[in-house]
């Protein structure tokens, strides 16, 4: 069911209407949730809907990519697979029974901070669900029968989405050396070789650290009766001992970039050359953040955004560009990224990508444009409110990341206060003022005739 918008204008189609009343206070009825917290720390955020009688049922852990021990990449995204595995109360695979065969369904997802699992199923199997993730919580089964199997799942992932694919290595790489010292530089796939390195021991001793409740949020978004939930809830979760141990927390700090640094890599079974420049930016919490996604929706999102309209259409230089902020929890970044076309350059590409972001510091945004801008992001906004599992991602993505849930309610509000001037201000001093990486990724046939020149 589509929530509906408080508009002070006339009731028409929001993206008709948002760019014409500009001056307009849009608002969205509030995520109306409720909080507390258990007494060995397991946070519960609850969101009461009886539009359909669906359920979802989500837990977000604060272990993500960067928490990975040191030469062990990718454990917590083994962990995401591991967590379907077979637990004491549970066989293999149990899982899906208890989601898909009752017309549900399941997913998990791994980041540099966080692992999630979200589950949408008829509300009359919410205890069911419930109990389940209590139980793969505090009974994980990690012998070496499933962990050598996940591990062969995630290395071949691993193969698929980082070797096999032209641009695969690209934003492996970037992503590698954007970062000098803070754990961001491991990739989340992790790679074959530490995988391999790994033990049961190793992999046993990372869900005791991690997986606990004083390290997670349960959310639960929905048709359900408070009270019931409540008791479910105390049921199966509240007796999950606490850990007397500290949570290991990443301290390290990554330092402000000293110089420009230019790095190419020669990658095999390229058809063509490819560029990619990344900035360190500013983290969810910062008062610019939301100054970053205008300006990103500004640069790259759409056909008409000014990178694909100057390097694609105008000067046919490229056959792909992006421009992305990652609001990532310590530390965000900013990041560039062309396929060039064929008979291009690469100095050319660069100096064209480089001159429209100066461009948008530097030259007046017309209205109309930024209002463009913030009517998507309005939209992708309110596709966040469309459904159960929607608005329970927005309340764990916000507690996640800025650490107080209810921060899902005042997004919208910090986007529509961004004007010409803080975008082009967080411009200048995220971007044209800050020292940038820049990849250069290209056919192993061309590196060699460039050698050989």
């Amino acid at each position: 069911m589509r929530l509906p918008l408080m508009l002070s204008c006339l009731s028409l189609p929001i993206v008709a209407l948002f760019p014409v009343c500009a001056d307009t206070t849009l608002k969205l009825p509030p995520l109306d949730y409720r909080e507390r917290v258990l007494g060995n720390g397991l946070t519960v955020l609850s969101l009461e809907d009886h539009a359909s009688p669906t359920v979802a049922v989500q837990v977000w852990y604060r272990v993500g990519a960067k928490d990975d021990p040191q030469g062990r990449s990718g454990f917590a995204h083994l962990f995401e697979h591991l967590m379907f595995k077979r637990t004491k109360y549970l066989a293999d695979e149990q899982f899906d029974r208890l989601t898909e065969d009752v017309g549900g369904e399941n997913n998990a997802s791994t980041s540099d901070d966080y692992t999630n699992y979200l589950e949408v199923v008829p509300s009359n199997h919410l205890e069911r669900l419930l109990w389940a993730e209590a139980e793969r919580l505090q009974h994980l089964t990690v012998d070496d029968k499933n962990f050598k199997s996940e591990r062969a799942v995630v290395q071949e992932e691993f193969r698929a989405a980082i070797l096999t694919p032209p641009y695969g290595r690209l934003y492996y790489q970037l992503q590698k050396e954007s970062w000098r010292k803070h754990p961001y530089q491991r990739p989340t796939i992790g790679s074959i070789e530490e995988l391999d390195a790994a033990t049961v021991a190793d992999v046993q001793a990372f869900h005791t650290t991690y997986y606990r409740p004083d390290n997670a949020a349960l959310v639960v978004s929905g048709d359900f009766d408070p009270a019931q939930l409540d008791a479910w809830v105390d049921r199966h979760f509240a007796g999950i001992a606490k850990p007397s141990t500290a949570i290991p927390r990443v301290s390290i700090v990554e330092p402000e970039r000293e110089a420009d640094r230019r790095v190419s890599l020669r990658v095999p079974n390229v058809p063509l050359p490819a560029l990619a420049i990344s900035w360190l930016a500013p983290p969810p919490t910062s008062p610019d953040a939301a100054a970053l996604k205008v300006a990103e929706t500004l640069l790259a999102s759409g056909e008409s955004s000014r990178l694909n309209q100057a390097l694609v259409y105008r000067q046919q230089a490229v056959q792909f560009v992006d421009f992305s902020y990652d609001d990532s929890v310590d530390r965000g970044l900013c990041s560039a990224i062309a396929v060039l076309a064929s008979g291009q350059s690469i100095e050319k590409v660069e100096r064209s990508l480089l001159a429209e972001i100066a461009k948008l510091a530097k030259e007046p945004i017309p209205e109309a444009e930024l209002d463009k801008a913030k009517t998507l992001l309005l939209t992708r906004l309110l596709a966040k409110r469309e459904a159960n599992d929607d608005r329970a991602l927005a309340l764990g993505e916000a507690w996640l990341k800025t650490g107080k849930a209810g921060n899902a309610n005042s997004e919208l509000a910090a986007l529509l206060a961004v004007t010409a001037a803080d975008v082009q201000r967080v411009v200048k001093e995220e971007l044209l003022d800050r020292h940038r990486v820049t990849l250069e990724y290209l056919p192993e046939a061309e590196a060699a005739k460039g050698a050989a020149q």
